[in-house]
């Protein structure tokens, strides 16, 4: 399989051959590309780059290839071993480090693993840096110190505890309502750095936490990504335990999800929703999400006042959108949330904090909270690409095709219809057409998908 080269960095599946997965030749030229690019846009005499990684089973082989090839060119490393993504991205700020790489493949199988790429702000390189660096991978026009000019390794085990200080800190989070709740929760940490960093944010927060593959061993139980059909066990479980709530995160936890105290989906699409809510009921302003997330977050921006804006697919876009619209909350429909108060960074663990906070101050359960808000479905599907599938042309005839529509194509094909909306675009992180669509009930949303899935297939034939 090809390296998808994207804004979500460089990912593949471990193993094979160089360019066609993720090897470690791959690894070094690529962390060398990345060292040279901070090399030649800082005038730092000595730089420093954070690195950290999920637990996922080729972690520790991939992070020390990267460590040791940026030491080779004369950079220091600050090593934050098993770590969250955000917990990198805050490091960095913390650190006054040049850049950052996390490694993770986020929600991919434990065969899938990549390099996340940071700026000196601890957050994702834009379109132009990721371009640069793609060119200095082609070109080898790397310089390695010599023996005398070697980076160091530093080893840092406190980043973690570091970041649930500052999510205790967060102006918003109502700690002591919180801990006098005595919430009891069931985290499903999938063995990945989320149970760790789940486990002890709950543990300050007062909530009685039960464990579910919470052990970072990187064998993933079952499919890492934090949807319903992946999460039977963590049903049960919640169901078994008597629980008030369910959590679980991708491994790199920058996606979280909720389950009620029957067991049942809080959605990840309400994640945000949830979050905003609350944010927006302290401190009142704008939203944003991406092109394929919930119509609820506009509803309840609109609600309270603030204005909704949609952007391109991708973290690095939600956040370059949220400073033009100082917005002050923000995120992605699968479960990233964004709070500028902490950072610009999707963080799983500031999500939970905020949505307990709404939680104690509404005085009910899960399930009723969710009842209280706008009525949507959505239905994801995909479609695998062939190497010789030009997708861009595909997704240029559905454009015309519905141009009386007026869709927008800032990141694929959006189209909005009355009671609902599709977009169809190339993923970023795997080698497919990612068909969303939403409605008001999941029987006209899988209608609108499969429809358009069909459509699809039919132009690409």
């Amino acid at each position: 399989m090809t390296l998808i080269k994207s804004i979500s960095g460089i990912r593949g599946t471990i193993g094979g051959k160089p360019e066609e997965n993720l090897t470690p030749v791959d690894a070094v030229k690529y962390a060398a590309a990345y060292g040279t690019y901070i090399q030649r846009n800082t005038t730092a005499e000595h730089l420093t780059i954070v690195i950290g990684r999920d637990a996922r089973i080729s972690g520790e082989m991939i992070q020390s290839l990267v460590m040791q090839t940026l030491i080779g060119m004369g950079i220091n490393i600050i090593d934050l071993d098993l770590s969250t993504t955000p917990t990198v991205e805050m490091e960095v700020v913390n650190a006054k480090a040049h850049g950052g790489i996390i490694l993770t493949a986020s929600h991919n199988p434990k065969q899938w693993n990549a390099l996340k790429l940071l700026n000196e702000a601890g957050e994702f390189l834009d379109a132009a840096a990721g371009a640069e660096i793609l060119l200095l991978a082609e070109s080898n026009d790397f310089h390695f110190a010599d023996v005398d000019s070697l980076g160091s390794r530093t080893t840092k085990t406190t980043a973690i505890d570091d970041h649930i200080d500052a999510v205790l800190a967060h102006p918003l989070v109502n700690l002591p309502a919180i801990k006098a709740a005595s919430f009891s929760a069931v985290v499903d940490g999938v063995n990945s750095v989320g149970g760790i960093a789940i486990p002890a944010l709950l543990d300050a927060l007062g909530v009685h936490c039960t464990k579910l593959y919470c052990d970072p061993t990187g064998h993933f139980p079952h499919n890492p990504e934090p949807l319903k059909e992946h999460l039977g066990d963590l049903s049960q479980e919640v169901i078994r335990a008597k629980a008030d709530l369910g959590i679980v995160v991708d491994p790199d936890v920058d996606r979280l999800a909720f389950m009620d105290e029957k067991g049942e989906m809080f959605g990840e699409e309400f994640t945000l929703v949830a979050c905003a809510d609350y944010v927006l009921s302290k401190t009142p302003g704008n939203t944003v999400s991406n092109l394929s997330s919930t119509r609820a977050l506009r509803d309840v921006t609109e609600s309270a006042g603030g204005e909704y804006f949609s952007s391109a697919v991708g973290e690095v876009n939600v956040v370059a959108q949220m400073k033009a619209k100082k917005a002050v909350i923000g995120g992605e429909g699968n479960g990233g949330i964004i709070d500028p108060n902490l950072h610009y960074g999707r963080d799983a663990l500031v999500g939970v904090a905020l949505f307990l906070s709404l939680l104690v101050e509404r005085k009910c359960t899960v399930s009723v909270l969710k009842a209280g808000y706008p009525v949507y479905f959505m239905s994801k599907g995909k479609i695998e690409l062939s190497p010789t599938m030009d997708v861009d042309g595909l997704l240029r005839k559905m454009e015309i095709r519905y141009a009386n529509d007026k869709p927008l194509t800032i990141d694929g094909v959006k189209i909005d219809f009355p009671e609902g909306w599709v977009h169809m675009r190339k993923s970023n992180t795997e080698p497919i057409i990612r068909v969303y669509a939403e409605a008001k009930t999941q029987a006209a949303a899988d209608e609108i998908m499969l429809r358009f899935s069909t459509e699809l297939l039919q132009e690409a034939n």
